[in-house]
């Protein structure tokens, strides 16, 4: 739902809805979703990604070991900025998990149960964070098949769960003892592996496009404004564009349109009247503080996304 301040227009000589990008800009500002294969690392991936098109900076999303394989998404260029949105996605996994003895289906089940919802992990030995208990939320733990002592599962989890620990815990509890043997991630937050490309693919949609042929690689594009649906928006006038990509704060005179729902605290994108990601800014005001106050920093530009230059300052519509 949304509150709708005024009744605005946007002035088409400046900036463009990303629908309407060309290649070049559209490389600038997306997010691409990688199948990673086993054996490199998150960080060779996108190294990788770098190279395949050419630009300077990249960077995933949710960190996987080299021997996992799956949805990785992975940011060029200008996007780069919006990692902080992309970080901390929900994730979901298809593995197997190998029991270290034949138990009972039964217990297996209801022991599985008891680890859906809140639960306390141990980072391993082997992790980049200090190895402290901390609390992880799985949202479900499906068990889709068994054979032997091999379980296929999917699981679904907060961001940081570490599955293979999860089935350590499992075998634990179990008593017989257990370890993950395979996984694949198949989802971070809304992106799917549907939607997902092999390093091949991105190469060869890249290939095509040089040769002239660009709808692989338009398919391939996710604009940044596209894969951060999932935070709070407000929509800002033309007007204000020039002073926030300069890092001002935002006013509410200078808001068109809220997003209900927006917390004092929280990380909002801000947009374009032509739907342009402008900026990640920090809420300082609530959905309804930001429609009725006429004073006041509404919020405070933390990110820029968009380039300087696009609109004008002081622009008359």
């Amino acid at each position: 739902m949304w509150l709708n301040k005024s009744e605005e227009e946007t002035n088409p000589e400046y900036g463009k809805n990303p629908k309407d990008r060309t290649m070049e800009e559209l490389i600038k500002s997306s997010v691409i979703i990688i199948d990673k294969h086993s054996g490199p690392t998150s960080h060779q991936i996108s190294a990788w990604v770098k190279d395949i098109f050419k630009i300077k900076r990249s960077g995933h999303s949710g960190t996987l070991d080299p021997h996992v394989i799956g949805v990785l998404p992975v940011a060029l260029e200008n996007s780069v900025k919006a990692m902080p949105l992309l970080m901390g996605l929900d994730k979901e996994y298809v593995g197997v998990m190998h029991l270290h003895k034949e138990v009972p289906e039964e217990l297996l089940r209801d022991t599985v149960i008891k680890f859906i919802g809140r639960i306390v992990q141990l980072p391993p030995v082997r992790s980049a964070v200090a190895r402290r208990p901390r609390e992880r939320e799985i949202n479900y733990f499906d068990i889709l098949e068994i054979e032997g002592k091999d379980v296929l599962f999917k699981v679904g989890c907060e961001a940081g769960t570490y599955i293979r620990k999860l089935c350590h815990d499992i075998g634990i509890a179990l008593g017989a003892g257990a370890h993950m043997s395979a996984l694949r991630r198949t989802k971070v937050g809304n992106f799917t592996e549907e939607q997902s490309h092999s390093l091949l693919s991105v190469r060869d949609a890249y290939e095509f496009w040089k040769e002239g042929n660009e709808k692989p690689l338009r398919e391939i594009l996710i604009p940044i404004e596209y894969a951060i649906f999932h935070a709070k928006r407000i929509f800002v006038r033309d007007s204000a564009i020039a002073n926030i990509c300069n890092g001002s704060p935002i006013y509410p005179n200078g808001i068109v349109r809220i997003q209900e729902g927006i917390i004092r605290g929280e990380t909002v994108a801000v947009y374009s009247l032509k739907e342009e990601l402008i900026a990640l800014s920090i809420a300082k005001m609530t959905s309804e503080e930001m429609f009725k106050r006429k004073k006041g920093t509404a919020v405070r530009t933390d990110r820029v996304i968009m380039e300087k230059e696009t609109y004008p300052k002081l622009l008359n519509i």
